[in-house]
């Protein structure tokens, strides 16, 4: 049965108690945290400017189970792991993908969301209708932000492994990207699933989701190495998953927000 959001309220309401004694209480301790908020609907700016998204949502949650004090700053993406690791922040969100290679550098959270990489392109494309199409056709181009998940998508799931491939056009954000598809400047971007029907939801029909999901991947917090916070958040993270917040916060910014608005 499919819960609506107000259930889904009133579940979070009627079990937090049972699940909040069983967490630790970390005193009012400040908690440094690092995002780029360029990640709709994870992390953005809203059109009167403030901060708002699904991250922002569980944090606040997070921060009043654990009894802690949040302090937002910001960066761009490229420079957020490395900023992490030298313990310039306590912990960085931004719908950032748990790997290996980054676990060299950061410890992570659990995954508080699954997401799958998936193609947006114009609403009136009909070049291509999937991954293979598109590689079939040279002239054609991808944006991405190197470093990132769509990056490599774009280089290791479509394209032939060349992470110089000249069909790769970089940019240094997303949404540049983005205005790169929507411009036609590019003919395919590659976003997760969060944020990519974002986008299309808000687009009225500008762009659109073509073919298969390439790939799946799981988010987490990043935190320095041997972090004292990384137990209490994953303590946090189960007990919003086991009592329904987790899926109220789903329904808030995936089915009823509507970017722009």
């Amino acid at each position: 049965m499919k819960l609506t959001a107000a259930a889904l309220a009133g579940l979070v309401t009627l079990a937090a108690p049972a699940f909040a004694q069983d967490l630790p209480d970390l005193a009012g301790r400040e908690v440094v945290i690092v995002t780029e908020n360029a990640y709709p609907p994870l992390q953005f700016l809203d059109k009167d400017g403030a901060a708002v998204g699904w991250e922002y949502d569980a944090v606040a949650e997070i921060a009043k189970r654990l009894n802690i004090v949040v302090k937002y700053e910001n960066t761009s993406w490229d420079a957020m792991i490395p900023a992490v690791s030298e313990g310039q922040y306590d912990l960085g969100m931004t719908g950032i993908t748990i790997k290996d290679e980054r676990k060299e550098q950061v410890d992570f959270s659990d995954p508080y969301m699954r997401s799958e990489m998936l193609m947006i392109v114009r609403g009136d494309e009909a070049r291509f209708t999937d991954a293979a199409s598109f590689a079939a056709i040279p002239e054609l181009l991808v944006s991405a932000q190197p470093g990132t998940s769509p990056f490599y998508a774009a280089i290791y799931n479509i394209l032939d492994g060349n992470e110089e491939n000249p069909r790769v056009i970089k940019f240094e954000t997303f949404g540049a990207g983005l205005e790169a598809l929507k411009a036609g400047d590019v003919d395919l971007t590659l976003s997760d699933s969060t944020a990519a029907n974002g986008y299309v939801n808000a687009s009225n029909g500008g762009l659109k989701i073509i073919g298969e999901p390439l790939a799946s991947e799981d988010f987490g917090f990043i935190f320095p190495k041997g972090s004292d916070l990384v137990a209490p958040i994953n303590a946090a993270i189960a007990s919003m998953k086991a009592d329904g917040t987790m899926d109220a916060l789903n329904q808030k910014w995936f089915v009823d927000y509507k970017m722009g608005e």
